[in-house]
């Protein structure tokens, strides 16, 4: 078991992490807003599904080698921001209904919200970095320093 400071530490860097709301956070709360919340609780088992990407990758070693390397950790990242972004011009370009004319919007299969919420973490370095120094020991909130 960790001793106290060990705890408190990986205590208060889990809470900054649940506290502000990053890519994660933000795709979860848009996806319940326009689909309800079925599709919320999907976008969030992904979410947690691209969780396990990183702690499988802190086990095997990837994520010491990904931060260790200023280039793999900034590819990681340019890939995740491109992938919002990518998401971000779809929605912008979906067709827009009348101001006067109430729809709708059209569904997206829980597939895919599935599979958007497991890449929209597996692409966020920050929690390459907690997975990291959690099982390195070092519990720290070096990942303010991302931001």
């Amino acid at each position: 078991m960790p001793d106290l400071p060990t705890l408190l530490a990986f205590s208060v860097a889990a809470l900054a992490l649940i506290v502000i709301p990053g890519p994660s956070v933000l795709y979860i709360v848009a996806r319940s807003l326009h689909q309800g919340r079925r599709a919320g609780l999907i976008s969030a088992l992904g979410v947690q599904t691209g969780g396990l990407v990183h702690v499988l990758a802190a086990t095997l070693g990837v994520s010491a080698l990904v931060l260790s390397s200023a280039l793999l950790f900034s590819v990681l990242k340019w890939a995740g921001a491109a992938y919002l972004i990518v998401l971000g011009i779809r929605t912008l370009r979906a067709p827009t209904p009348d101001a006067l004319t109430v729809t709708v919007p059209d569904a997206q299969p829980l597939t895919r919200i599935y599979r958007q919420g497991a890449v929209v973490n597996a692409l966020n370095p920050k929690t390459a970095l907690f997975f990291h120094r959690r099982r390195s020991g070092e519990v720290q909130a070096l990942f303010l320093r991302l931001t």
